[in-house]
C-alpha cells in the first residue's frame, strides 16, 4: 500500500450543503421578514456584479448560504439555483461538451433516502409526516416512501398513502416526498420502484404492483417463468416513462445479498432490460442498529443479514455473503467481487445507502390500537407507550445513513436525474461533509462521479479529490474522524461470457491516503498516469477503527472492511463512504 499525503485547505466557514436546512429550495423563498423572495429577487443574489450592499436582508442572507456551500462564481444562474431548466444542452458525459455545461462544484448535493415504510406496510407504524419531519431534521432534501408491495398494499395501499405524502410535500417543502413501493421482485429480494410526482402516480404504481409484485402473483420462487415476469416489470415502467404516464421512474434493488436470491445473472438481466430504469442496488442495507450489542441492542446482524442459503438462494455465493462488511453488502464491499464485475464490463450500476426504517432504535412509540391491517391498508396511528425499545434495528432516515446525490437544482426531476447519471457517493454517521472528484486531464475540466472520460490513447489521466471533513457531531454525538481514503481501480474487460460471474480480476486498491487531520479541507491526487487500456476508478474512505484483508486477498485489498461480528456490531464505531465510479476510455 502506498501512501498519499494531504494537502491541507483549511476551510473555517464550509457547510455541508445536503446537511444544511436553513435554505429553502422553492420557487419563492422567504427573506426572513416575512418577505418571499421571488425568482426576479433571486436573480441579483447569483449575480456577483451586485455587491452585497444592494441587496436586501434576505436576498443577503441567501447569498451568504449559497457563498458558504461553495456554488457561487459557479457559472450558476437563478433559474439554475431554482431548479428550472438550464438553456445548455443536457450533460452526455462525453467528448468536449462535458466541459461546457458543467460548472465547477455546480451540483446541489443533496441527501436523501430511497428505502423507508410507514404504518402503510405490514411491518411498518409511523406515519408519512413522521418520517417526512425526521428526515427533515436530520437534514435529508429527498426521501422516497416504499411500503411493501402485498395483495393489501396493492388492492388499497397504494391509494391511501398518496394523500399522506401530498399532505406531507405541503407541509415540509424543502424536502422532496417520492411515491415509490418496495417490489418483491419475482422470482428475487426486494427492490425500490418509484415515479415522478405528478397525476398518474398512484394509477401507475398501482397498475405495477398489481401485475408484477412477486407476493401478488405468487411468483417468488427461483423460475425462470418468475424471471422473465421481473423484467415484463421494468419494461412496463420504461414504457410508462415512454408513454408519458409519468415523467420518470427508477429501480433500485435493495439488501441484494441478504438471502443470496439475487443471482448474478439476474442483476445482470434487469440492468441490461432497461438500463435507464434499473440503475443500481443498495451497496449498505438498512437496519444498522440491529446489529448493536444485547442488552443496549437487539444483538443481530448489521442490516438484518442473519440468513443462510435457501433453496432459491444463488449455489455460487460463498457463506460470507451473507453478512456485512462494515455495514455494507458483501456485493459492494469486496474489492473485484460482484459490483466491481459489473463495472468492469462498463456496465453502470450504481450503490445507495439507505435507513430501510420501520421501527427506530430506542424509540418509544407502538403501532396504533385496534388496528386491522388487512381490511384498511393500513395501520392507526401510533401511540407513545413510554418504554424504549431497543430491540427495534432502524433508525430514522438520515439518522444515520446518506445517499447524496449531485443534482442539477432542488427537484423530483433533478434527484431522478442525479441517481440515474450515477453522480451518487454515500456514506455513514456523518463521516465526512462533502466530497467532490473529478477524473481529468491537463488541460481538462473532467468528469465528476457517474462520468466517462474520454482521452487520447496514452494521455496523462488524474483523479484530484476533495473531502470537506466532519465538522460538528453526528446524531450520536461525537465528530467522525476520517482516517484513511483508498482509491480501487479496475480494467474495463467488456462483457462477460458468464452471467453469473461475480468478482474480476483486474481490480485492486491501488492508493491510499492517510488522512492526518481532522477539520477543514483535505485534497489528494492520484495519478493514474499513461492510460493506454479502459479503466475505472471508485473511492471508499474509514474511520480505521476496523479492517481486515479483503476476501480475494491482501494483494487486492490490504485493508477492507472486516465482516461484521453477529450479535455485536456497533454501527457508530465502523463508519465508511463509498463513491460511484468514474470510466477513463481511451479513443483509439
Amino acid at each position: 500500500m502506498s501512501h498519499g499525503h494531504a494537502h491541507p485547505h483549511d476551510h473555517s466557514d464550509d457547510h455541508d450543503h445536503s446537511h444544511d436546512h436553513s435554505h429553502d429550495h422553492g420557487h419563492s423563498h422567504d427573506d426572513g421578514h416575512g418577505q418571499a423572495l421571488t425568482e426576479g429577487d433571486m436573480a441579483p443574489v447569483v449575480d456577483m456584479s451586485v455587491p452585497d450592499a444592494e441587496l436586501s436582508p434576505g436576498q443577503l442572507s441567501r447569498r451568504q448560504m449559497f457563498r458558504r456551500a461553495g456554488l457561487l462564481g459557479a457559472g450558476l444562474t437563478a433559474a439554475g439555483v431554482l431548479g428550472a431548466p438550464r438553456q445548455a444542452a443536457a450533460e452526455t458525459g462525453r467528448g468536449d461538451d462535458f466541459d461546457r455545461f458543467e460548472p465547477r462544484d455546480g451540483y446541489l448535493w443533496l441527501a436523501g433516502d430511497h428505502h423507508i415504510h410507514t404504518q402503510h406496510s405490514s411491518d411498518g407504524m409511523y406515519r408519512v409526516i413522521d418520517h417526512v419531519q425526521h428526515a427533515n431534521a436530520y437534514g435529508l432534501d429527498w426521501m422516497v416512501i416504499t411500503d411493501h408491495g402485498s395483495v393489501a398494499h396493492a388492492k388499497i395501499g397504494v391509494d391511501k398513502v398518496n394523500p399522506d405524502i401530498v399532505a406531507a410535500r405541503q407541509a415540509v417543502k424543502d424536502t422532496l416526498v417520492f411515491q415509490g413501493l418496495e417490489w418483491n421482485i419475482p422470482a428475487a429480494e426486494h427492490g425500490t420502484v418509484f415515479v415522478a410526482p405528478g397525476r398518474n402516480e398512484v394509477a401507475t404504481l398501482k397498475e405495477f404492483e398489481n401485475a408484477f409484485d412477486g407476493a401478488v402473483k405468487n411468483a417468488t420462487a427461483s423460475t425462470p417463468q418468475n424471471e422473465a415476469l421481473a423484467i415484463a416489470g421494468l419494461n412496463f415502467l420504461a414504457d410508462a416513462v415512454k408513454q408519458r404516464r409519468v415523467d420518470d421512474a427508477l429501480f433500485l434493488a435493495n439488501h441484494p445479498a441478504r438471502k443470496g436470491i439475487d443471482s448474478p445473472h439476474e442483476i445482470r438481466g434487469w440492468r441490461d432490460a432497461q438500463p435507464s430504469i434499473a440503475v443500481g442496488m443498495e451497496g449498505a442495507p438498512g437496519h444498522q442498529a440491529a446489529g448493536i450489542p444485547k442488552p443496549n441492542g437487539g444483538g443481530s446482524g448489521r442490516g438484518f443479514y442473519d440468513n443462510s442459503p435457501s433453496a432459491d438462494s444463488f449455489p455460487g455465493y460463498p457463506a460470507e455473503s451473507y453478512k456485512t462488511f462494515g455495514g455494507f453488502d458483501w456485493m459492494t464491499a469486496t474489492v473485484g467481487g460482484l459490483w466491481d464485475s459489473l463495472l468492469a464490463e462498463g456496465k453502470t450500476w450504481w450503490i445507495t445507502a439507505n435507513s430501510d426504517s420501520h421501527t427506530v432504535y430506542g424509540d418509544a412509540s407502538d403501532r396504533g390500537p385496534n388496528s386491522d391491517f388487512n381490511a384498511n391498508g393500513r395501520y392507526n396511528d401510533p401511540i407513545y407507550k413510554g418504554v424504549p425499545n431497543l430491540s427495534n434495528g432502524d433508525f430514522w432516515p438520515g439518522f444515520y445513513s446518506r445517499t447524496h446525490v449531485g443534482a442539477r437544482g432542488f427537484s423530483y426531476g433533478a434527484v431522478m436525474e442525479g441517481i440515474r447519471q450515477g453522480r451518487i457517493w454515500v456514506d455513514h454517521g456523518g463521516l465526512i461533509n462533502g466530497l467532490v472528484v473529478r477524473a481529468r486531464t491537463s488541460d481538462r475540466r473532467g468528469v465528476t462521479l457517474g462520468g466517462t472520460l474520454y482521452v487520447r490513447q496514452g494521455a496523462q489521466v488524474e483523479v484530484s479529490i476533495e473531502i470537506t471533513l466532519a465538522n460538528r457531531p453526528n446524531w450520536a454525538q461525537f465528530v467522525p474522524a476520517l482516517a484513511r481514503v483508498d482509491v480501487i481501480q479496475g480494467d474495463v474487460t467488456g462483457p462477460a461470457s458468464d452471467k453469473d460471474v461475480f468478482t474480476t480480476p483486474a481490480t485492486k486498491v491501488v492508493q491510499s491516503f492517510e488522512v492526518g487531520k481532522n477539520n477543514g479541507t483535505v485534497t489528494f491526487t492520484y495519478n493514474v498516469g499513461a492510460v493506454d487500456r479502459p479503466v475505472y476508478v471508485r473511492l471508499r474512505g474509514t474511520d480505521g477503527n476496523r479492517g481486515a484483508p479483503g476476501l480475494l486477498g491482501a494483494g487486492v485489498d490490504p485493508h477492507g472492511p472486516q465482516i461484521d461480528v453477529f450479535g455485536d456490531a456497533d454501527p457508530w464505531k465502523d463508519l465508511w463512504f463509498y463513491s460511484n465510479p468514474i470510466w477513463i476510455l481511451p479513443r483509439r
